[in-house]
């Protein structure tokens, strides 16, 4: 059997919800894309939703299946891409433990993406220690598949930096090099702001746009798209910048010139939010109802979906056995038999 070449990716995402358009544009259509020129994993992370969702285990054992659904929906091929449980991949928790005693509790204090994540769930001083190691949990999902790539939004980027100084001290430690350095790999669409105008696309702030939306619903929410306030009537030139209706053109409207056009009429006066928006619709519509029809018949054989996951699962726990056994050699420690 020849031997696959091809850089190792590692993503994922935490199971705490459906996925919305916010992740199909940032990483999920990149997925579809990545599949055949990459190895990559796909790590549905129940463990790592625990993190600050402990007392509803129940929502993240459900959401599994949710998010499987909607990576097979969009086309993530099981052929191709490996897709795997978190918390069924013992390895992680014990790499996850060796690498604690490789960086500090300031060091992870220090973490931007972590500072900003325990100000915006307001935890104060009682931060989940869990929470607050999860930089160390993600190196070791990223190390135990050895992957060389990584997709992330830069808010994420202080995440990878920590990974790789784990890994360098690991090196170190060992005298030679067992773990690569990941590159991280920045989504091609920014983050999408919620159909309000907020930064963030989330469900539970009710303004996310779900993948299985009903028709409807997409239209009720393209509707309700924050626009430019100043803009009252047709007649008047708009803004472009902080529209959110031409923040979703520009990531889903395949036609570029027709998007130039439409902003520099916007901003001359003379087009209306109606229009653009009755234009997003149609764009959306198309884009989300093949997605929501496969999903509907997926999820009519769940026994199917829980045999992809179980046999990516399966594969990915030798895959991770394999890097723990070797790092556990490296550093001497006592490794027995089966």
């Amino acid at each position: 059997m020849p031997v696959d070449t091809r850089p190792i990716i590692l993503t994922g995402d935490r199971t705490t919800g459906p996925l919305h358009l916010g992740h199909y544009a940032g990483s999920l259509k990149n997925r579809v894309a990545l599949q055949d020129s990459h190895r990559q994993f796909l790590l549905l992370a129940d463990a790592q939703a625990l993190t600050d969702h402990a007392h509803d285990p129940a929502k993240v054992r459900r959401n599994v299946l949710e998010v499987a659904l909607d990576y097979l929906a969009v086309g993530i091929d099981p052929a191709k891409t490996t897709i795997c449980v978190q918390s069924c991949l013992p390895a992680l928790a014990e790499l996850t433990t060796l690498y604690m005693n490789f960086v500090t509790v300031a060091r992870l204090e220090r973490n931007p993406t972590i500072k900003d994540e325990i100000q915006a769930r307001g935890f104060g001083r009682d931060i989940p220690v869990g929470f607050l190691c999860y930089p160390v949990a993600q190196a070791a999902d990223i190390t135990a598949f050895k992957a060389t790539v990584v997709p992330v939004g830069e808010d994420q980027l202080p995440l990878i930096e920590q990974t790789n100084e784990i890994a360098r001290r690991l090196n170190h430690q060992i005298g030679h090099d067992v773990l690569p350095q990941a590159r991280a790999l920045i989504a091609p669409v920014g983050r999408l702001p919620g159909v309000d105008g907020k930064a963030k696309m989330s469900k539970s702030q009710g303004n996310a746009i779900p993948l299985s939306a009903a028709p409807e619903a997409i239209r009720d929410a393209v509707r309700r798209m924050y626009t430019d306030p100043n803009h009252l009537r047709a007649a008047d030139p708009g803004t472009v910048e902080g529209n959110v209706v031409f923040t979703y053109l520009d990531a889903f409207d395949e036609d570029r010139e027709a998007v130039v056009a439409l902003k520099e009429h916007y901003r001359r006066g003379g087009l209306g939010d109606v229009a653009v928006k009755r234009r997003l619709d149609d764009i959306l519509q198309a884009l989300l109802a093949p997605i929501r029809e496969r999903r509907a018949a997926l999820a009519r054989d769940p026994g199917h979906v829980l045999r992809v996951l179980r046999a990516g699962t399966l594969e990915a726990r030798e895959r991770t056995q394999a890097t723990l056994d070797e790092i556990r050699h490296a550093l001497g420690l006592f490794t027995f038999d089966r």
